[in-house]
């Protein structure tokens, strides 16, 4: 299986830049993955697709503000960091540029000493890992000198940060948002409730999988980075009950997804845990957890769109992405949304 097997045409200008002003105004591919049948909605209306006693699955981690500038105390450079993950109490993995000017350390200075960031280990890839130096909150201090971190496709300035968090969004530590859920309000929840849909929530914090690229030719050879996962009792019983009264599993987003598929392949239920993954779901793979998925449209030879591709059938994705560019649908993550039922 090659990565090219992924690619498809997409002009430049269909990469929205902005959000929409209304969250669930967004249009909605429909696609059955048994027919390959497409229809053409709104967001608001995917509550039509969903039936009393299903679970909608949400992933409720809340992205940190978490690209900084600074500059290298000795010379003044200018550096970039963006954070990743917390190994351990103010210890961070973090994606720096220019990497090569950040040796062992180093001490990299954000907004006149405020936060400083001083250098333990080199490793690969352009990673780095720090010791963070401040007094106070750390997360205030974010929000004071950090950026979201928007992905490299996005050249806009986002006008209001929580335009890149979800309505849901609860535990902080993600380094990028979990953007199938950006088309939730909190009016649409609420209606899902009256319909008698449950709503469930995990929380896995997206890393550094999302910011790199599939570089090898064999699809199988690709590494996958490891992401934080929860799941709690509530949602674990949730799940169990849905699956074993016979109604449907809804998974929002590709983060959710791989949560829920990890903890069955492990345990072969749901059940409370935490714990890292690293999953690759491509296609070939044998869905255990989830029976639906809304999702974005995502970036060609990407290890998201073998994913839904796992779901739905390669030529039924290739199809539906085509049919999604000649209807000029905003792609990526402030782009317009996709149901696989």
């Amino acid at each position: 299986m090659k990565t090219d097997d992924f690619d498809y045409y997409l002009p430049e200008e269909l990469i929205a830049q902005t959000p929409l002003s209304k969250r669930d105004e967004s249009r909605l591919l429909v696609l059955d993955k048994k027919t390959g049948n497409i229809e053409h909605k709104k967001f608001k209306n995917i509550l039509d697709y969903i039936e009393k006693g299903d679970t909608l699955v949400l992933n409720d981690t809340k992205v940190i503000p978490a690209r900084l500038y600074g500059t290298k105390e000795e010379t003044g450079a200018v550096i970039e960091v963006l954070l990743l993950n917390e190994i351990e109490s103010d210890k961070w993995k973090c994606l720096t540029k220019p990497a090569k000017r950040v040796k062992e350390g180093t001490i990299v200075s954000f907004g006149e000493g405020k936060l400083k960031a001083k250098c333990t280990q080199v490793l690969e890839d352009g990673i780095r890992e720090y010791e963070l130096i401040y007094e106070g909150i750390l997360y205030e201090i974010l929000d004071e000198l950090g950026q979201m971190p928007l992905p490299p496709y996005i050249h806009e300035t986002l006008e209001d940060k929580d335009r890149y968090q979800t309505v849901y969004a609860k535990n902080i530590g993600s380094a990028a948002a979990p953007t199938a859920g950006l088309h939730f309000t909190n009016d649409l929840l609420e209606e899902a409730k009256k319909r008698g849909i449950n709503i469930a929530y995990i929380t896995l914090h997206v890393g550094l999988g999302t910011f790199r690229p599939v570089s090898v030719e064999d699809v199988t050879k690709h590494k996958m980075h490891s992401e934080y996962y929860v799941m709690d009792q509530k949602t674990a019983d949730l799940l169990n009950k849905t699956k074993n009264e016979g109604h449907k599993i809804i998974s929002v987003g590709t983060t959710t997804t791989r949560t829920l598929e990890t903890i069955m392949n492990l345990y072969n239920t749901f059940k409370e845990c935490s714990g890292n993954t690293d999953i690759f779901i491509y296609p070939g793979y044998e869905f255990k957890a989830i029976d639906k998925l809304i999702t974005n449209f995502h970036l060609p030879k990407s290890t998201l769109v073998m994913l839904v591709s796992a779901l739905a059938g390669k030529e039924n994705i290739m199809n539906a992405y085509n049919e999604a560019v000649k209807e000029k649908y905003r792609f990526f993550s402030f782009g317009d949304s996709m149901f696989i039922k």
